[in-house]
């Protein structure tokens, strides 16, 4: 039994008064796996719905197999129901397909061989046999036990309900559910949220292993590497999203030499339209020199005069036809992409100053939520704080910034400047524009001096927008501008990568290893992690009171 594609045509769907998108079409074909990447806001959940079927489309068609699985954001399923609910419901299929292969089995013993019905039997069985072995039937609770234990959820009671469990928590076990049902196509919306780094190289060794389709919209750079067989980037190109084979390094390097192929042949053709139209429109009034004939030219002058005027006629024609041809036809300008252009995230300490440390720790901790840490920051130190979930990241930099007072010791160099990128970004005035916020907050002379727009984490066409009107990760970008556009000496990040698009992060993450200053980030992005180049500090488990490891 061949698993059946998913098959999108030519998809439109508009949102309020914006085509989000815009004649999009994708084939996806069992075996692969198809990572969503761009900006946000292009258009990849929008996507996922309508290859769902969740939503419907303005214009166009989709073709999915009956056997579909889609991560949303919240599960289809009551409060109240249990654990054990949940799966039962993701087991049905494969004990589904184990009942009636045991029905079958009983109807063929029971039937002559030379009977009319046993041959159409005989096919109805071995169809049936295919799905069960495609599902892996026989193995279906084992890997409902396996998955439970991989995703962190194996030590829950299975008489617990949904609406015990932490939003987190109701999120990998919708992800579990389509792990163990293992449906011909699987959508996944964010994969990776709220997973440690156990959990998704599990999940990634999981999708790896389906035979069917799989769509995936994530930010997550190290999954889509790991995963993906083809990435479709929704960001505008010349012939619409493009579609390029491999992981996401081999992405990188191809969308690299795109954009140098589509700017260099824009450039291209605006030099070529420019000298168009000095040739179609100057040179036809040069026709014929500011000068009369010379006594040798008298008796030819006429002739070779027309012929001049021909040669040139036909050239400002030519010029004509080619420069009509060429505004028809010629490629859109590349949009300038959001590209984080701050040129020093944090500030030079002062040439006075001692080279002493920024801030110093010994022993501080907070009880339940962060051990005891013994620590420096240098004036130019980049840090990188990791940990599992619970260990005290977030807590960590409220104390490095002063909004939590804990037991131990902190010392802080006087006049320190400190900025701290939270994870949680609420803006005081909601209805107030991103331009009015970004200048009311920094002072109209510093907004000037570094407008918004230069720093590239916001699109101009969303500086009028109210605050309370942006998305997460918009918000987020504001929050950063604020903070880059009077750097601090002392710079602290929590989660900085979440809600970019993987693009976005590489800028940034560019941007942190120069510059002057200090800067402290916690992350749980193990693509950034794998390459980071500073120091590293681990902290252990507050509840266990280990200190955090410095490196």
């Amino acid at each position: 039994m061949s698993q059946p594609a998913l098959l999108a045509h030519d998809l439109v769907r508009t949102l309020g008064d914006r085509r989000v998108l815009d004649g999009v079409s994708l084939t996806a074909a069992p075996g692969h796996r198809i990572g969503l990447i761009g900006e946000n806001g292009v258009g990849k959940s929008t996507l996922l719905r309508l290859l769902a079927g969740t939503d419907e489309p303005d214009a166009g068609s989709v073709t999915r197999p009956p056997d579909l699985g889609f991560l949303q954001q919240e599960m289809p399923y009551d409060p109240g129901t249990t654990i054990s609910g949940v799966l039962d419901d993701a087991l049905r299929e494969a004990r589904d397909d184990l009942a009636e292969l045991e029905r079958l089995t009983e109807q063929l013993a029971r039937t002559a061989q030379d009977a009319p019905e046993y041959a159409v039997l005989l096919d109805t069985y071995g169809a049936r046999l295919e799905q069960a072995q495609e599902r892996e039937a026989w193995d279906a609770d084992r890997r409902a036990a396996l998955v439970l234990d991989g995703l962190g959820l194996g030590g829950f009671g299975h008489d617990r309900t949904l609406g015990s469990l932490s939003g987190g928590q109701r999120g990998r076990l919708a992800l579990a559910a389509l792990l163990i049902r293992r449906p011909a196509a699987l959508l996944l919306d964010e994969p990776t949220n709220h997973l440690d780094d156990e959990a998704a190289a599990f999940v990634e060794e999981q999708v790896r292993g389906l035979p069917g389709v799989v769509v995936v919209a994530s930010h997550d750079r190290a999954f889509l590497d790991a995963v993906c067989t083809d990435l479709v980037d929704l960001d505008p190109a010349v012939d619409g999203p493009v579609r390029y084979g491999g992981n996401y390094s081999a992405y990188l390097a191809q969308k690299r030499a795109e954009r140098e192929r589509w700017e260099r042949r824009w450039a291209q053709e605006q030099e070529e339209l420019a000298a168009l139209r000095v040739t179609a429109q100057v040179t036809a009034r040069r026709v014929a020199p500011d000068r009369g004939p010379r006594d040798s030219e008298k008796m030819g002058y006429g002739h070779r005069a027309g012929r001049v005027q021909s040669q040139v006629s036909r050239r400002v024609r030519n010029a004509a036809r080619r420069l009509e041809e060429l505004e028809r036809s010629q490629v859109g300008e590349p949009p300038r992409p959001l590209r984080f252009a701050g040129t020093a995230l944090a500030a030079a300490a002062a040439e006075e100053e001692d080279d002493g440390p920024l801030v110093s720790l010994d022993g501080a901790g907070v009880p339940g939520r962060l051990a005891p840490v013994c620590a420096q920051v240098s004036a130019t130190d980049r840090l990188l704080v990791t940990g599992g979930n619970g260990a005290g990241k977030s807590t960590l930099l409220a104390v490095l910034a002063g909004h939590l007072v804990p037991e131990g010791e902190v010392r802080r160099r006087a006049g320190l400047t400190v900025g701290l990128l939270a994870q949680d970004t609420v803006f005081d005035r909601p209805e107030r524009t991103v331009r009015d916020t970004y200048e009311q907050t920094l002072g109209a002379e510093r907004a000037d001096a570094v407008p918004l727009s230069s720093l590239g984490l916001l699109h101009e066409a969303d500086l009028d927008k109210p605050v309370g009107r942006l998305s997460v990760g918009q918000r987020r970008r504001l929050a950063l501008a604020l903070l880059v556009a009077r750097p601090p000496r002392l710079l602290l990040l929590d989660e900085p990568t979440n809600h970019l698009s993987p693009r976005l992060c590489d800028e940034l993450e560019a941007a942190l290893g120069t510059g002057p200053g200090a800067i402290v980030l916690a992350s749980h992005d193990r693509w950034l992690r794998e390459r980071w180049q500073g120091r590293e500090i681990r902290l252990g488990s507050a509840r266990e009171g280990r200190v955090g490891a410095v490196r």
